[in-house]
């Protein structure tokens, strides 16, 4: 009887301070003016760029403007990649007509070495190319025409469908000795934007460019195809390697007063590809982590544990900040209890995911009832994030988070030209920020709390 009237209390106690976190967040917040500072003020932010250099500097420096117990900057390397001049592509048709078309390469591609040119030949599907004989595709341009499964209700199950393409189809294209891969954009809408994303090589194939189309010039070119197979494509892209730089993590403390040497980790990547301004992917997710640090300190929230927001650096290609993060951790002899990712957007919040063990996860399936009133009803097994991924190697037991947004526009603009600040709603990114730190106090205080 004791236990349950406790329980009762508790609830209401938290109920009440999570209240308090969403008009912080809904009516004094800053979320939405960072992320427009870190988007306009910066821009996009593609490791071992100026602009990554320089958004290092904004997320330190917003970090102590916040307050926060202790603020610093962690080393790392990361890759250095870039687009050079913009990419320009062409088909001629076999009534020698030509035709502009719009794509962008894809993150680690290699350059043209000027202008390429070639046959195409099409496939709509990544299997069909393993499968093709070399006499099909030697000497001329691979055309990977598989789109993004319109039916999947959770977009990112089309998106990890497709996403092979992307990454492998250079690879398999080269095997077959092509000369370069064009793939459709990994998007679900129509329109003229093309998306970038990582790709990658092997050291024992040839090293081909690849670029993807945007998905109204896919669909024009496997039309154009279907009348005319001997379409020639010329393309040029200006790519360019370089050592790799350094960088850094940038890294801000609540310190717990009980137990501070216990750690829970809540963060996003502050990196973006170098197209449009990184406005969802992630900047929406750092801001979202900063900002519910940000509530919680000024709602003089005195922690259990240390909390401790995570800005890493090359999520996008190379996970170089996940992996030194979670490095440094082991050996400084870190103890971890959990880590809470956001990486999907700044849409309206629908849940969250617990990748973790049996108690824990009854402990996180018990909150749900608390966040009913604001509409979060995604409660599942499984949850983290290209990030923290690798904390999970190095700190056994450790319980991983992931916050979930709607999905349904995000592929729309992710890793495109369209992924900017306007594109992202004020209202939704600051009711995503309240969850965060929502979840995040309930973390520390009634899954991990004594």
């Amino acid at each position: 009887m004791v236990l349950g009237f406790t329980h009762q209390i508790n609830a209401q106690s938290d109920s009440v301070f999570i209240r308090r976190i969403y008009d912080e967040a809904l009516l004094r917040g800053k979320a939405y003016e960072d992320l427009r500072s870190l988007c306009k003020d910066i821009g996009a932010r593609l490791s071992g760029s100026s602009e990554a250099a320089m958004s290092v500097r904004w997320s330190e420096q917003k970090m102590k403007e916040y307050g926060f117990d202790r603020v610093y900057l962690q080393p790392i390397m990361v890759p250095h990649w870039e687009r050079g001049n913009p990419e320009s592509a062409w088909i001629t048709l076999a009534n020698g007509s030509i035709e502009k078309l719009t794509l962008a390469a894809l993150g680690g591609s290699v350059s043209t070495q000027g202008l390429l040119e070639g046959e195409v030949v099409m496939f709509s599907h990544l299997d069909e190319l393993k499968q093709a004989k070399k006499s099909e595709v030697e000497g001329k341009i691979v055309f990977l025409n598989q789109a993004m499964n319109a039916a999947e209700i959770q977009t990112f199950k089309a998106y990890g469908a497709c996403y092979p393409i992307r990454g492998n189809g250079a690879v398999e294209g080269a095997r077959l000795g092509a000369k370069a891969v064009v793939i459709r954009s990994l998007g679900l809408p129509k329109d003229d934007f093309p998306h970038t994303g990582s790709m990658r090589y092997e050291d024992s194939i040839p090293k081909i460019p690849a670029a993807a189309l945007s998905t109204a010039d896919a669909d024009y070119l496997a039309d154009v195809l279907t009348q005319d197979k001997k379409i020639r494509f010329s393309m040029e892209l200006d790519c360019r390697l370089f050592p790799d730089e350094p960088s850094f993590n940038v890294i801000g403390e609540l310190r717990g007063r009980k137990f501070p040497e216990q750690i829970i980790t809540l963060g996003g990547h502050l990196d973006s590809w170098d197209q449009g301004e990184g406005a969802h992917d992630d900047g929406a997710g750092v801001i979202h982590c900063l900002e519910a640090l940000r509530i919680l300190k000024t709602l003089k929230y005195q922690p259990e544990h240390t909390l401790r927001v995570v800005f890493f650096m090359n999520e996008e290609n190379g996970n170089m900040g996940g992996k030194s993060y979670a490095q440094r951790s082991k050996e400084q002899n870190e103890i971890h209890l959990a880590a809470l990712e956001s990486d999907r957007g700044g849409f309206t919040p629908r849940g969250f995911g617990c990748d973790g063990n049996e108690i824990v996860f009854q402990k996180f399936l018990a909150l749900a009832p608390l966040f009913k009133p604001y509409d979060l009803h995604i409660w599942e097994q499984g949850g983290g994030g290209v990030d923290i991924g690798p904390l999970k190697d190095v700190h056994k037991g450790i319980s991983l988070f992931g916050f979930i947004p709607d999905s349904q526009r995000y592929f729309d603009v992710h890793h495109a030209d369209s992924d900017v600040f306007e594109n992202v709603n004020r209202r939704e990114l600051e009711l995503g920020a309240a969850s965060v730190s929502a979840l995040i106090y309930l973390i520390d205080r009634r899954i991990f709390g004594n």
